[in-house]
Parts: structure tokens; C-alpha cells; sequence
């Protein structure tokens, strides 16, 4: 019997045993801009808040009493490790579970909340790979079973019921799915059922660009170990794919893309914007996929998979920070300018004209050249209009969002440089204009920005500390003296101490 054909066998004895422990999820409509409607499978609404269950308790509900007579082993960093333990907690099992020293708190308390006496953890190496070894070297010694999170058969099958559900909806038939794929198990299995209801489907598989095993091995024919694996969508962080998937894929994908890291976040706050929905980052993937593909492949009806809401909170703020706002991209330039009163403001009112600056870091360095860097969220033809103005108007700038002053905001300042600097602390309303005025009506032929550091935190209420230097003592004084606390567009206005400033400019 052929792969296929053996794991479409099996998805249909798993119809028979998942919905013992957890109920078919939800399919929902997603409204997008664009024609084509967009269909999303919730597995982040079950009991362990991702779709793992499926096939662990499917693989794990059908050991021999002599295998169940042992813990069953497993590794994870996460979602797969609930699964076990849920499975083992239902079926009467124990089980033994392998999760990286690094793994949050927050995931190794659902482990145990979901098993109980029924699951020990067992916390092993810094990455999944450590742990990986570790479980099979203890089911290796003792002849416990170990419980693949995705390169066996019947736990492929547990999870291709997913797709079950969403045939069995009445939504279809869908002319294209986007598959998330970290081993290939979900990815492989759920194309395979869809493909046996909706032959002419589109199947296409989507990998983080820094952790596309599977890619690696449609290039090699084979499954290969990658160098290096980003870990930002930790769900799907696999290194190699499986055997047992990679056959199955090479069977079922009709292609594979690759998306950003900031195109993930991009899909979180999709998801929550018209869903209500906060995907963990290998939940939104599959979305992230679509969403960079649909140009190119438009469609009527297309399938995507919710698989996990399991999201470390800490990790909000660099999605947040890495996700476009209102549908624009993050992106950031670094602008030279003249070293001089006015220059900024000018670059601000005919440079970057209405566009929306959710960044802006400066601090002055040169005596003749300024190289502010501001983070704006535009669309394609935004930005496409907004480089063509600054190469009218003269300005040389660069791109710089992956580099090491903006992802770690370091804002170097000469104080040596500066001549009667003053530091302001700015609460303005986060609206077009504002900051704006404020600047123009306060600065503008007063004195000279030697400072800036501003980040839009998705607050109604903006914040900037500003540095502006003056010509002599008795200006500064001047301007200090006659400065309104709040004002039209903003609500404080504060004058840092001397000796805050020096702190902060050295």
C-alpha cells in the first residue's frame, strides 16, 4: 500500500478515537481586503489551545498493554508536550517528557496542568535537538515508546482530522490551502485529506525563512540538517524534516514559500484586528503565507489553519514592534541631512510629507552632517513615492532596518558636540500632525534638535525625549522660562533636570 493511501486509511480509523479526548473545532470566515474569501480552521480554540492533541492521543490511544505498561517518552518545547500529557492524563497512561532548560514557565505549567500525576518533566539541554536525543536515548534504554511530534504515521492521521472538520463544514470545496510546516506532519496530512475530496486543490506549504527544513530537502531529495534555525516561530523551529513527512510532502505540496519573520507578526495583528483572534507566531503562519501570496495566486475560496494560540507574552513586543500598522510595512531609513537649525524640520514637512513615523531615533554626532533614522509604516507604493521624493530633494539615505541601532534602539550622542543642550519629555495625542506642530510652533528659529527618541507603543498618548541645543546660556534660558507645560496637540511638556541630562548625554 502506498503512504498515501495507508494515511488516508488511518485518518479514518483517528475519526474514530480523537473526539474522545477534545471536540471539532470551529472554521470561521476571515474578512480581508481583496477578492476571495478566507476561510480559518481554530485549533487554538480546544483544550490545550493547539491542534497537537489530535495526534498524540490518536498514536498514544492505540498502544499495547505491554507499551502502556511504560512512560511513554517524548520531546517538545511545547504545544506536542500538552498533547502527550493530555492523552496520557485521559488514557491512563504515564508519560515522561523532555522539554529544553530554555522552555518558559508558562508552557512547562499547561504541561503540567493538563497531565497531572500522569506526566513528569524532564528539562534537558538549551534547544529541541538536546531534548529530542535525550527522550530517544531513555526510550532506546528502557523500551518505552517514543511519541513523534510529527514523523509517524498515525500521528499524522491524528492531525489530518482537522481537515476532516473542515470538509465536512459545507465551506468547501477550497481551491487553495496554506500549511504551515515545521516538521511536516500537519502540513502533509491535512493536504492529503483535502486533496482526496478537492483533487484540484492547491496545496502549498509555508516555512519561516530562517528555518525551512523541509525546502532544504525538496532541493536535496532528501531530508538535510540546517546550519542554522531561527527560533522565532518556535513551533515549527525543526532543523530536519521527517522521513515519514518528507514523503508525504514531496506527494502532496504543489509549492513551497517562505516568510518573514516580520510578515508572521504582520499576520498576528491581522488575526487579531479581524478576528479577535492572538495567534502565537507558527499559528499565524499559514495567514502570513497567503497574505504574501495572494498577488501572485488569486482564489475564491482558500483554507488556512489557526494551529496555536500558545504565545509567550513576552514575545508581544516584538511582534507588536515587528508587525506593519493599519496594513502598512515597517520600514526604516537612515537620512543624511545638513548639520543645521531647520534641516530636520524641513526633512519632516517635504521628505517624508504625511506618512505615518513610528520611529525616530537621532542623536548628534557630526558637526556638518546629521544621519537621523526614522521608522515609518507605509504601503509598496508609499514608500516607492516617498524614495523618489528624497532623491529629488537630495537627500542620501539608506535602509536600515536590520541593523543593530534599530533593533536595539542605540542612540549614540557626541555630547562634546553640543552647545546649551536642554532635554524635553513630550506626551503628545497620537495624531497626524501633532508632534508636529508642537515642534514648529516651539523650535523652529529658537534653536537645534541634538536628540530624538520616539516609538509609536499603540497608545493614544505618543512619548519623545528630545534634546534641543541653543546658541548661548541666555536663550536656552529664555526658551526654558517661556515653555507651556501642555499646549494645543500635547499634554506635558517637562524640562529634565540638569543632572538627568548628563546622565543621559554623558
Amino acid at each position: 500500500m502506498d503512504i498515501l493511501r495507508q494515511l488516508r486509511q488511518e485518518t479514518l480509523f483517528a475519526r474514530q478515537r480523537v473526539y474522545r479526548a477534545g471536540a471539532p473545532t470551529p472554521l470561521e470566515e476571515i474578512e480581508l481586503d481583496g477578492p476571495g474569501k478566507v476561510f480559518v480552521k481554530r485549533e487554538d480554540l480546544c483544550a490545550i489551545k493547539a491542534y497537537k492533541w489530535r495526534g498524540a492521543f490518536n498514536r498514544m490511544a492505540q498502544l499495547t498493554p505491554e507499551e502502556a505498561a511504560k512512560p511513554v517518552l517524548a520531546a517538545s518545547a511545547g504545544n506536542h508536550a500538552q498533547g502527550v500529557a493530555l492523552a496520557a492524563q485521559l488514557l491512563g497512561l504515564k508519560a515522561q517528557v523532555y522539554m529544553p532548560v530554555t522552555t518558559p514557565a508558562v508552557k512547562r505549567s499547561a504541561v503540567l496542568r493538563h497531565g497531572g500525576d500522569a506526566v513528569e518533566i524532564i528539562l534537558h539541554g538549551d534547544g529541541y535537538d538536546d531534548a529530542y536525543a535525550a527522550a530517544l536515548a531513555k526510550a532506546e534504554a528502557t523500551g518505552g515508546v517514543y511519541i513523534h511530534a510529527y514523523d509517524d504515521l498515525q500521528v499524522m492521521a491524528g492531525q489530518a482530522t482537522l481537515a476532516d472538520e473542515a470538509v465536512m463544514s459545507g465551506e468547501g470545496p477550497f481551491d487553495v490551502a496554506y500549511l504551515q510546516i515545521g516538521g511536516g506532519g500537519m502540513a502533509g496530512a491535512v493536504g492529503n485529506w483535502l486533496k482526496t475530496f478537492y483533487p484540484d486543490i492547491r496545496i502549498v506549504g509555508v516555512e519561516g525563512a530562517g528555518q525551512a527544513s523541509m525546502k532544504a530537502a525538496f532541493t536535496e531529495g532528501k531530508p538535510v540538517g540546517l546550519d542554522e534555525l531561527d527560533i522565532f516561530c518556535d513551533g515549527t523551529a525543526v532543523r530536519k524534516a521527517g522521513n515519514t513527512t518528507f514523503e508525504v510532502c514531496r506527494e502532496v505540496l504543489d509549492d513551497i514559500i517562505t516568510v518573514s519573520n516580520d510578515e508572521v507578526s504582520d499576520a498576528i495583528r491581522v488575526y487579531w484586528e479581524r478576528l479577535r483572534c492572538l495567534q502565537e507566531p507558527s499559528g499565524a503562519m499559514g495567514l502570513a503565507g497567503l497574505l504574501k501570496d495572494r498577488a501572485k495566486h488569486p482564489f475564491e475560496r482558500a483554507l488556512v489553519v489557526a494551529t496555536g494560540a500558545n504565545l509567550d507574552f513576552g514575545q508581544l513586543a516584538r511582534i507588536s514592534d515587528a508587525a506593519g500598522i493599519g496594513g502598512g510595512h515597517r520600514r526604516h531609513l537612515r537620512i543624511e541631512i545638513p548639520e543645521r537649525p531647520g534641516s530636520m524640520l524641513a526633512l519632516l514637512e517635504t521628505g517624508l510629507g504625511s506618512l505615518n513615523i513610528i520611529d525616530f531615533q537621532y542623536g548628534k554626532n557630526d558637526s556638518d552632517q546629521a544621519w537621523p533614522v526614522f521608522g515609518l509604516s507605509c504601503s509598496d507604493p508609499e514608500y516607492a513615492a516617498l524614495t523618489e521624493r528624497l532623491r529629488d530633494g537630495g537627500y542620501a539615505f539608506t535602509e536600515v532596518g536590520s541593523s543593530v541601532e534599530v533593533r536595539y534602539r542605540a542612540i549614540a550622542c557626541d555630547a562634546r558636540l553640543l552647545t546649551h543642550p536642554l532635554l524635553l519629555e513630550l506626551e503628545f495625542y497620537e495624531r497626524p500632525g501633532a508632534m508636529h506642530a508642537f515642534l514648529d510652533g516651539t523650535v523652529r528659529g529658537r534653536g537645534n534638535f541634538c536628540y530624538f527618541n520616539y516609538r509609536y507603543s499603540g497608545e493614544r498618548v505618543g512619548r519623545a525625549l528630545i534634546g534641543i541645543e541653543f546658541e548661548s546660556a541666555e536663550v536656552r534660558e529664555t526658551f526654558a522660562a517661556n515653555l507651556p507645560a501642555s499646549g494645543k496637540g500635547y499634554r506635558l511638556c517637562r524640562i529634565l533636570e540638569d543632572s538627568e541630562m548628563n546622565r543621559l548625554l554623558g
